[in-house]
């Protein structure tokens, strides 16, 4: 079973991976739109930091993580805070009232957050967003704990897929955002929300940190 203390483990190296990253995402971002996505992720990740320094996980852990959703928003109000709550919200939807999970629920968890960022930012796989990374990671995740693979086998099916995900879309033009406004410009360039995504999975697996374009060699 996986309890809340797990949960918040995994929330506080996201938040971690997020701070660490917040000068190559802007680099990315400013290739593609404003160059405020690492900025944005930082102050988004401190939130939720003070946030799981002040609320230990509870015996609901659904409300807790709409919470954490919530603070998130309030420490960095942006579009990205609002895709980012969202995605913890609906996870938190699919858990609530629960103190334990199973780790078929993680994959649940997992694609509710990615409908939830396609329904409010009103993207889907192919635009080149975050989406074209978490989605298959989601799926993959599913199949496999479905399958009856460990939560572990599970989460590097998810990486590898989220990895290839943002390799796919790097030649194909933006249709979302800022980005979209930037037009063919953006092909031949990598979607930060890609990388902020592949990144946050590659710290909680405790994997070395994969190049963009690495599964397309």
């Amino acid at each position: 079973m996986i309890r809340g203390t797990d949960i918040s483990k995994v929330l506080m190296t996201a938040a971690d991976s997020l701070i660490a990253m917040r000068d190559q995402l802007n680099e990315l971002d400013a290739a593609m739109g404003d160059g405020d996505c690492g900025l944005t992720a930082e102050k988004g990740a401190n939130g939720i930091k003070t946030y799981l320094a002040q609320n230990p996980a509870d015996n609901n852990l659904g409300k807790w993580l709409a919470k954490a959703g919530m603070a998130y928003n309030k420490a960095a109000p942006s579009t990205m805070g609002a895709l980012m709550a969202t995605a913890l919200m609906r996870a938190g939807k699919e858990v609530m009232g629960k103190a334990e999970l199973e780790d078929i629920e993680i994959g649940k968890m997992l694609k509710a957050a990615s409908i939830g960022i396609q329904e409010r930012g009103k993207a889907k796989v192919g635009d080149k967003t975050i989406v074209d990374a978490l989605d298959p990671a989601a799926d993959a995740m599913l199949a496999a704990l479905e399958n009856g693979d460990s939560l572990e086998t599970a989460a590097k099916a998810a990486l590898l897929a989220a990895q290839k995900g943002r390799d796919s879309v790097i030649e194909i033009r933006s249709m979302i955002g800022r980005a979209n406004w930037v037009g063919d410009k953006t092909k031949g360039k990598v979607d930060p929300g890609t990388v902020l995504f592949v990144g946050m999975l590659e710290h909680i697996l405790n994997q070395p940190s994969s190049q963009p374009g690495s599964t397309l060699a």
